[in-house]
């Protein structure tokens, strides 16, 4: 058997991690500045992590969710503590997708309406549920029920307000920012809107939160910097620094139901130890302070470089449009100076390091960035 190939890959195989870099076969240091896709929140191999992953696996790493789980409790308390929502609910699922098809069927439960709106390239999902709200929440909704979800441009409040007004609609979800769309971040102002008329239509507010989410953006989440709440926000990838696992966060007036949810392998204990050692050391090493500092300094440091279109970001969640091919570029970073990035759309190259990110190492990759730029 091999492979299904839908991916293409570089001809690189990382073996080792440490912090924010990454080490292939033959011992190549490679500087991580996309840590899997947003997926490295605390940074490769955390001794913390290592130890608690280690310590669970020895005790006990997977039992039913019949029973009772302290670490799901722990878990839950902690993120709202640390997140600011301590009075909402948290339900435990495997993936950014699974919450998102969770947060669905939960707003079309509450409203008893089966309509999503959704802005163009903004939210994640990989199942036919997570991008369509279905007539039965209790299956999975079949491909041909996307006629449920609405698209309308992303900041157009006006269209918005046309659509909810209709009544039809169970949620509008939106991302905190858009990552694979290119890094663009609502408006305060229009996250501020979107609460209103949410509020307004009676609509579920959905914050998908699974990229720019825990940290990233200098706020626990990003739709925070707006000073509003969603009704539900959906978590994954930082949540447990690459152990499987995602998150819905549900407001205390959505209230829960035996039957509503389901899960197998959500909130595994396992999956909660890993999740508890990362928002532990969020908060012992500052970590979403740091994501702000280094942030605000790369940002402001790329504007200086000439022949950059575009910078654009929050944090350490950071776009940058170039003239040209991003995927180029992003091949001479990694082969020529050995320097992980993403890329979204044609022109941008992504950034998504560790919140443990250091200037200096954010000085690497200005230098390394500022000279290719030059050669051009």
């Amino acid at each position: 058997m091999k492979m299904f190939d839908v991916y293409p890959l570089y001809d690189i195989e990382p073996t080792r991690g440490c912090g924010n870099y990454v080490y292939d076969k033959d011992g190549v240091e490679y500087l991580d500045l996309y840590g899997g896709h947003a997926v490295i929140s605390i940074g490769h191999a955390h001794p913390h992590y290592v130890e608690a992953i280690q310590s669970q696996v020895a005790r006990l790493g997977f039992y039913s969710n019949s029973v009772q789980n302290s670490l799901q409790t722990c878990l839950a308390e902690k993120l709202g503590r640390v997140s600011g929502y301590a009075d909402y609910s948290l339900f435990l699922c495997n993936s950014g997708a699974e919450a998102n098809e969770n947060a669905i069927k939960l707003a079309s439960f509450y409203t008893g309406k089966h309509k999503l709106l959704a802005f163009k390239a903004a939210f994640h999902g990989r199942t036919s549920g997570a991008v369509a709200a279905t007539d039965n929440p209790k299956i999975v909704a079949p491909f041909n029920r996307t006629e449920n979800v609405e698209f309308v441009a992303f900041g157009d409040i006006q269209a918005v307000e046309a659509k909810l007004s209709t009544g039809e609609f169970c949620a509008v979800i939106i991302e905190g920012i858009q990552g694979v769309a290119g890094i663009y971040c609502p408006t305060d102002e229009f996250f501020v809107a979107l609460r209103e008329m949410a509020t307004k239509y009676g609509v579920v507010l959905i914050a998908d939160e699974i990229q720019s989410g825990y940290g990233r953006s200098g706020d626990f989440f990003a739709h925070q910097h707006a000073g509003i709440k969603a009704d539900i926000i959906t978590v994954a990838k930082g949540i447990a620094n690459g152990f499987p696992m995602g998150g819905v966060l549900i407001a205390p007036h959505i209230e829960p139901k035996y039957g509503m949810l389901g899960t197998t392998f959500g909130g595994n204990h396992l999956a909660c130890a890993a999740a508890i050692a990362v928002l532990d050391v969020i908060e012992s090493e500052r970590l979403v302070e740091n994501a702000r500092e280094v942030g605000e300094y790369l940002i402001a440091e790329l504007k200086k470089i000439e022949g950059i279109k575009d910078v654009r970001g929050r944090g350490l969640m950071i776009g940058i449009e170039i003239d040209g091919s991003a995927s180029d570029m992003r091949k001479r970073l990694l082969f020529e100076r050995h320097i992980f990035t993403g890329g979204a759309g044609v022109s941008t190259v992504r950034l998504l390091p560790a919140l443990t990110l250091k200037r200096e190492q954010a000085d690497i990759f200005l230098t390394n960035f500022r000279e290719l730029i030059e050669k051009r």
